[in-house]
This record gives C-alpha cells, sequence and structure tokens, in this order.
C-alpha cells in the first residue's frame, strides 16, 4: 500500500512538472510569434509553424487526421 501511494505521488508530481513546462514553451511560442510579427521573424518561429502546418498538408487524409487528434488533445487541456 505504502509503494502504490508513492508511486501516484510520483506520477502526479511529473504530470504536474510536465503540465507546467507545456505551459512555458506555450508561452514562448506565443512571445515569437509576436516578435516575429513586429521584428519580421528574428527567431524564425513564424517559418517553423508554416513548416509544421506544411507538413500536416503533405500528408494528405493521414495528415488531416493527425491534426485533428492533435486539436482534440489540445482542447482536452
Amino acid at each position: 500500500m505504502r509503494k502504490e501511494v508513492n508511486m501516484k505521488n510520483a506520477i502526479d508530481l511529473v504530470n504536474k512538472w510536465l503540465g507546467e513546462v507545456t505551459e512555458l514553451l506555450k508561452t514562448l511560442v506565443m512571445f515569437g510569434i509576436i516578435v516575429g510579427i513586429l521584428f519580421n521573424d528574428y527567431f524564425g518561429v513564424i517559418a517553423g509553424i508554416g513548416r509544421v502546418i506544411g507538413q500536416f498538408g503533405e500528408g494528405g487524409l493521414a495528415g488531416l487526421l493527425s491534426l485533428m487528434i492533435v486539436a482534440l488533445w489540445y482542447q482536452k487541456k
């Protein structure tokens, strides 16, 4: 019983940490987009997002399905 509680606490801690890192990365991407708009895409963030979206488009139906899965996964959070 004691190991199960410790394992659950460890998993909860890792999930919390990953959530905080994800939020930080989303903030940095938004900052990069704003800087890109204001200063001619200095860090290349907007070009990188364009390449990722282009890869989804090149994937045809599989790309569309994977984009839908990512969007649904994002909405759950």
